[in-house]
């Protein structure tokens, strides 16, 4: 298997997940230094030594190859062991000028836009401007993982690595918007952020929030805050397996 040394700024991480092969498992996405996407997976991010922790909006350099098992276009397989942060996070001054150098590199398309690319070429990552995003919401869900989630963790706890703690969090999270395309009829659309994981966690656990409070927070931050009219806000969206529905995994928000 041939591997090729990149670098990338890390964009996007989401919420684990438990995985009965690689412990648990984070999509981290980004771009290249065009500003093309690209997703390493699978990362047992929690797992790795801490001095391979990465942040978003820092450059890391990694070896990388085209995953065969998943025919989505931006999709490699890291070799997790070679994974090096770069220097620091890329800092927000001047209206976070130098993050959207890379981010906004290659522009923004609409979710009709991305589904029509991936008819074409398998596309599955992007950013989008939505025009109007007129809600935030969440839903209960499952307050514990599913029976083959559980075994996954159960497995891991035996014969694996220490174990650490993968909290489930008791809500879905929705964002309501419409993009700038005339084809557009409105989405709602799920987001899976790391950031907003954590921080429901830290409502309920720091602060001692009822679950539905927590919530409530949670969409302070990520709608009263991030969409509000004085930012200029982008969505990450991708595709899942097996499903290819598209998604959120991430905000950029800066200041208009």
């Amino acid at each position: 298997m041939r591997y090729e040394k990149i670098k990338v700024l890390i964009t996007v991480k989401t919420y684990p997940l438990p995985s009965r092969t690689y412990q648990e498992l984070v999509c981290t996405a980004g771009v290249r230094e065009d500003g093309s996407f690209i997703r390493l997976y699978p990362i047992d991010y929690r797992y790795r030594p801490y001095w391979q922790w990465y942040k978003k909006y820092q450059w890391i350099e990694v070896e990388v190859t085209k995953n065969q098992k998943d025919p989505r276009k931006e999709s490699y397989r890291p070799k997790v062991e070679t994974i090096r942060p770069l220097g620091k996070p890329l800092p927000t001054k001047n209206k976070w000028q130098e993050r959207k150098n890379y981010v906004l590199a290659q522009g923004y398309k609409t979710i009709e836009e991305l589904k029509e690319l991936q008819k074409i070429d398998h596309t599955s990552l992007g950013i989008i401007k939505p025009k109007i995003i007129s809600d935030f919401s969440f839903e209960e869900t499952e307050k514990d993982w599913e029976p083959a989630q559980k075994i996954a963790l159960r497995q891991q706890r035996l014969f694996g690595p220490e174990n650490k703690p993968l909290e489930k969090i008791p809500f879905k999270f929705f964002y309501h918007f419409t993009c700038t395309g005339p084809r557009c009829n409105g989405h709602k659309m799920q987001i899976i952020d790391w950031e907003l994981g954590q921080l429901y966690r830290r409502m309920r656990h720091d602060y001692k929030f009822s679950p539905e409070k927590s919530a409530e927070k949670v969409k302070e931050k990520f709608f009263n805050q991030i969409c509000s009219p004085n930012r200029d806000t982008y969505f990450f969206v991708g595709t899942v397996l097996p499903f290819h529905s598209w998604i959120v995994l991430g905000v950029f928000w800066p200041p208009k």
